[in-house]
């Protein structure tokens, strides 16, 4: 069965899902943020089969949010590493995060937690607006067209 593509559609979000729309893609991405870089690691770690993970990992490499390095030579290795667009996932990744740790357990369950690296506090991530400051909420938003000059 041919999947929808979603990458021409003019929606943000509909592309962006285009990109992430197996499971698989974002929890590589998790992964990669948690210092994996090679293969094994991932597949290791995973359980996911070669075939897929190669799959993921040269999508990722294709659209960029991910660079194949290579470090030896003989045998010829690479690591995958994330680039500045892939960097700049981490913000939809802790978007899921809190959504995640809001309503998929009960309060104190998750048994992980995010914390800041030089302090050790506890992080809770909020999506707010750049501009003001202010944290986002859908009844205060609307989509329009964007003014053309």
């Amino acid at each position: 069965m041919r999947r929808t593509r979603f990458d021409k559609w003019p929606c943000p979000i509909a592309r962006a899902t285009d990109l992430i729309g197996d499971w698989w893609t974002p929890i590589i991405l998790r992964n990669a943020f948690m210092g994996q870089r090679r293969f094994e690691q991932f597949q290791e770690s995973l359980g996911v089969s070669r075939a897929i993970l190669a799959n993921r990992l040269n999508r990722l490499v294709a659209d960029g949010l991910m660079e194949k390095v290579a470090y030896s030579e003989r045998p010829r290795r690479y690591e995958y590493r994330l680039t500045e667009k892939g960097r700049d996932f981490w913000q939809v990744l802790a978007a899921m995060w809190r959504w995640g740790e809001d309503w998929l357990w009960e309060e104190g369950e998750n048994p992980f937690v995010m914390v800041d690296r030089d302090t050790g506090e506890e992080i809770t991530p909020a999506m707010v607006d750049a501009r003001t400051g202010e944290a986002l909420d859908v009844r205060r938003m609307r989509v329009a067209e964007r003014k053309r000059s």
